[in-house]
């Protein structure tokens, strides 16, 4: 007998390259120390300042620098972070300007 498991609309964990992620962790792990943990989300006019910064981030790796001088992690795990940041902002302002039911 097989075991049955309704899984099939579920997210599909498995298929984040978690070797990739591990980068994303690393720079999230940098700021922590350099900061404080979920320093990010305190940080006033974020969104304008983390999409300069995603661009930055980008401008820096067009131009073929792969690491970030300071952190020596890639230019794009920074980029990642940021669109990161910005996500979980928008997701907020959403969820406030949905009426209370």
């Amino acid at each position: 007998m097989n075991g049955v498991k309704y899984d099939q609309e579920k997210p599909r964990w498995s298929l984040l390259p978690w070797d990739v992620l591990e980068w994303v962790v690393k720079v999230l792990t940098f700021g922590s120390k350099k900061y404080e943990d979920h320093n990010w989300q305190k940080v006033p006019n974020a969104v304008d300042r983390y999409e300069s910064a995603l661009h930055r981030h980008l401008c820096a790796h067009k131009k073929g620098v792969f690491l970030d001088p300071e952190t020596h992690c890639p230019h794009l795990a920074h980029a990642i972070c940021c669109l990161l940041f910005w996500l979980w902002f928008e997701l907020r302002i959403k969820r406030e300007e949905k009426p209370h039911e």
